[in-house]
């Protein structure tokens, strides 16, 4: 089959490469690095496993700017482009959504169009009716930021928005790419497969800000986190996963999804996603006010008080830096007047967020007074007794 793939972010790229191990690809998008990236084999994204196919060699896949090089021969059409949260309008901007639509209609009207990027529920049985577009339906991803391959390959379920033929289609063509061969598929109509896109990040963050909120208490009272923590996680009801104290949910999908959800269903008389993204919130703005304390406590001792924040991006072996819980904790630190310097060679500019940005761990570390991470990672070990986390069971 040719296929054709809108973006070349996470989902985009991992779709891409799992399908071009079986059909012939054409992914497109609108940053010229990110294509010359794929051509020459490289993958313009921190994933090992997208790495590994693309210098390979093996993989029936090109990159292009050209909407009609990418769409004008192909039979299917992946739709993964980025739809942020707009706090104006209080849902996602699905402006790229519509434009790539807009570019396949312009050139191979008769292609199905997969919507993977995730977007208001009710969305897609709504642009088919405003346009009169039957040939739109919508499959949510879930996957993880530097292992989308991997969960590509070995996905925990497929899902997708048509109950009919073309939804078994696509269905099918997802299954036989994975690796795993016992794979749960579901077809629904396209507004509850939106909804189980949102309410499964939605439910990942409850979890998060239930054990962030446990962490809160157990601060604020002398209690020990980690004990009660183990303790309540032996109960096979609750289960050992997703229970490690952080900074806040954070990434470019649960902060967004999670307000997405909340203004979908606004008018529905509910309490539980309100409190889930105000949690987060409040957990930033405790934590905060613990770090600001201690740098007060360190210049009564004779310190300067500068703190150092350790990496930007939301998780270990990731390049993407958006929504990560650290960055709304240095707008909090701020406010409070807080002197920082940042530690991410990644970040491509010399200053971040209004602050320093030094690209020198030795340097970093002996500058910093405290330094804050959201995860302890194994090159902090020589200045743990200066580093301030809630990594409670190593980094994850």
């Amino acid at each position: 089959m040719r296929i054709a793939v809108a973006g070349l972010g996470y989902v985009g790229l991992s779709n891409a490469v799992l399908l071009a191990r079986q059909h012939e690809v054409c992914a497109i998008d609108i940053d010229p690095a990110r294509v010359e990236a794929v051509n020459a084999g490289r993958s313009p994204v921190i994933d090992a496993e997208c790495s590994r196919f693309l210098a390979s060699g093996s993989l029936d896949l090109r990159a292009t700017l050209d909407p009609q090089e990418a769409y004008s021969s192909a039979e299917l059409v992946i739709i993964a482009t980025p739809t942020n949260y707009d706090a104006q309008t209080h849902g996602f901007d699905t402006s790229s959504i519509e434009s790539v639509i807009a570019a396949v209609r312009g050139v191979n009207p008769d292609a199905l169009m997969v919507i993977k990027s995730t977007v208001p529920v009710g969305y897609t049985a709504a642009l088919r009716a405003r346009l009169g577009c039957d040939n739109l339906l919508f499959s949510p991803e879930f996957l993880r930021e530097g292992q989308a391959l991997q969960d590509n390959l070995h996905p925990s379920r497929i899902v997708v928005g048509d109950t009919g033929a073309r939804g078994a289609m696509v269905a099918e063509l997802l299954r036989a790419a994975a690796e795993k061969t016992d794979v749960p598929v579901l077809l629904t109509d396209s507004t509850e497969a939106e909804a189980i896109k949102l309410f499964a990040n939605t439910y990942l963050a409850m979890r998060v800000s239930f054990f962030n909120e446990l962490d809160t208490i157990a601060m604020a009272t002398g209690i020990e986190s980690r004990e009660v923590i183990e303790g309540l996680c032996l109960d096979p009801n609750v289960g050992n996963h997703y229970n490690n104290p952080s900074f806040g949910y954070g990434g470019y999908c649960l902060p967004k999804d999670s307000k997405q959800l909340l203004a979908n269903f606004a008018s529905v008389p509910q309490e539980m996603m309100r409190a889930i993204v105000d949690a987060n919130e409040v957990r930033k703005s405790f934590l905060a006010e613990t770090i600001s304390k201690r740098v007060a406590a360190g210049r009564s001792a004779g310190g300067k008080g500068l703190v150092g924040v350790h990496r930007l991006a939301m998780k270990q072996g990731s390049d993407n830096f958006r929504e990560s819980a650290l960055q709304d904790i240095i707008r909090k630190l701020d406010a409070l007047g807080v002197e920082m310097l940042i530690y991410e060679p990644a970040w491509p500019d010399a200053r971040c967020l209004g602050h320093p940005v030094e690209r020198d761990f030795g340097r970093f570390c002996a500058a910093s007074d405290l330094v804050i991470a959201n995860r302890m990672t194994p090159d902090l070990a020589p200045v743990a007794d200066k580093v301030f986390t809630r990594d409670l069971f190593g980094a994850n």
